[in-house]
């Protein structure tokens, strides 16, 4: 036999072998595949029968919110008890749920806070699910690939909030979307979602491919073209997965015309999209007179926003700086000023970074000019919007921003950066006349200050006024109405 025939004859029998492989092997797959679909569709009947108990039991349908963290103090948790009053204010023969990772507390003590810290008072209570896995969703459990493992995360957390709880409708009201398929697909509920600040977005990948320095790219990455190359590689995997999951919504809300162009973008559901603006008590502060301030001894710089990292307080305390600076050199008035910076901490890790703040003012010289205020009530931010002149915002691409309308809404002249919602929804002309001033940088922010303390009190009034009468188009009414009107049709697909 030549070498020829006996290489054909390997070939074959080689071949042959690959094929007895194969069928065991494609056999096995399609038995896998089966046993799955069979899972999957036992767990999806094992919890709709659990609906169905308890919807015989209650005699009613029951809307449930996604909310792991309803007992902080930021924006994200007015949203919540506005739409949940508005909802309760509704529909009477509805019940309401919120799942929550607050173990240390009880219902009614989070309900209290929701009253004490927005002035919100629900009309009837609600019903709410402890999670016992918040952790999971905790950036600081994942150092490294962050975003992905805690949408890893939620839907473990999710499947705990859906074996505890099979609601009608469910509403991440969190933006954990890698929870939607979960409810939809296996609880068959119907979906909804609030989104107020997309997980990944196009501008977080430009920012890895220019290479820039931010709080969520560290200089070790931008320093790097192999890991920054990587970075954009992982986030663009990302991203059609995050476009993947918030596309099971039934009903997609969105908090400004930024977080709309990044959802469309990446979700791509426009027939499925509108806009809200979230709830801002505008009606609470605009009984703070509105005087020319020429007379004050001493002017406050008030900063309202959580204690998170892309709130980017640093830059506040060191633009600060640089206007006491140019203010001893004889650029300034002769008024004292103070920084206030009011904020609620979520957790350790934002204690952590206030204390990383408070080491920064001493680092700088400026401890004694500037007042932190942690989940304060409401009377005493009230109190401190009283006082103050400037209300101060650093966050860059901000979602929306309600500490800025807040400000706005109490006549303070606003300095807010200059990109997000800010500067496409709220800091915007109106009627002609200027509402506030936008700044992108350390530099920018003080020259601003300096501008806005050096102007006459009667201009600086005028700014005000333009201001407070731009923001009843955000108000808790204007909320409810639209909130309403885009959850009507899906309240509708209930059997009642």
């Amino acid at each position: 036999m030549s070498a020829h025939d006996q290489l054909a004859h390997y070939l074959c029998e080689l071949t042959s072998l690959l094929w007895k492989l194969l069928l065991p092997l494609l056999f096995l797959c399609v038995l896998l595949v089966a046993v799955l679909v069979l899972l999957v569709l036992a767990v999806r009947f094992w919890l709709q029968s659990n609906r169905t108990v308890r919807r015989a039991r209650d005699g009613r349908p029951t809307v449930a919110f996604f909310h792991p963290y309803c007992n902080a103090g930021g924006g994200g948790e007015r949203v919540l008890w506005c739409a949940i009053r508005a909802l309760q204010n509704r529909y009477a023969d509805i019940n309401f749920v919120v799942y929550t990772g607050d173990l240390g507390v009880t219902g009614q003590q989070i309900l209290e806070g929701a009253r004490r810290r927005f002035n919100i008072l629900l009309p009837r209570p609600v019903h709410f699910v402890f999670l016992r896995h918040r952790l999971l969703v905790e950036p600081g459990l994942f150092p490294h690939f962050t975003l992905l493992g805690q949408s890893v995360g939620s839907v473990f957390l999710g499947w705990e909030a859906l074996t505890e709880f099979v609601p009608d409708i469910y509403i991440d009201s969190m933006g954990y979307a890698f929870t939607l398929p979960l409810f939809r697909y296996l609880g068959g509920c119907s979906v909804a979602s609030y989104v107020h600040y997309p997980t990944i977005s196009t501008d977080m990948l430009s920012v890895v491919r220019e290479r820039n320095p931010r709080f969520n790219n560290p200089d070790y990455i931008s320093n790097s073209l192999f890991l920054s190359a990587f970075k954009v590689v992982y986030y663009c995997l990302f991203a059609l997965l995050y476009g993947m999951a918030g596309s099971c919504s039934d009903l997609i809300m969105v908090n400004s015309s930024w977080t709309l162009d990044h959802i469309l973008s990446l979700w791509r559901s426009p027939n499925r999209t509108c806009v809200v603006y979230p709830p801002c008590d505008v009606s609470a502060f605009t009984d703070i007179p509105l005087e020319e301030d020429g007379d004050r001894k001493c002017h406050s710089i008030i900063s309202i926003g959580q204690f998170r990292p892309e709130k980017d307080h640093r830059l506040q305390i060191r633009a600060f700086k640089k206007v006491l600076d140019r203010r001893r050199e004889g650029l300034g008035g002769r008024e004292a000023l103070k920084l206030v910076l009011i904020g609620g901490c979520r957790n350790q890790e934002d204690e952590d970074r206030v204390l990383m703040l408070r080491g920064l003012c001493q680092e700088l010289g400026v401890a004694d000019r500037v007042e932190f205020k942690l989940n304060v009530p409401f009377e005493e931010l009230k109190r401190e919007m009283e006082e103050a002149t400037i209300g101060l915002h650093t966050m860059w691409n901000e979602h929306f921003g309600i500490g800025v309308v807040e400000c706005m809404a109490a006549g303070k002249v606003i300095l807010a950066h200059k990109s997000g919602g800010p500067k496409l929804d709220i800091v915007v002309p109106f009627e002609g006349g200027q509402t506030g001033f936008l700044a992108d940088d350390e530099d920018g922010y003080a020259e601003a200050i300096q501008r806005i303390l050096a102007m006459p009190p009667s201009s600086r009034l005028q700014i005000r006024r333009n201001a407070r009468q731009s923001v009843a188009r955000f108000s808790d009414q204007e909320f409810e109405a639209c909130f309403l009107a885009a959850v009507e049709p899906l309240i509708g697909t209930l059997e009642r």
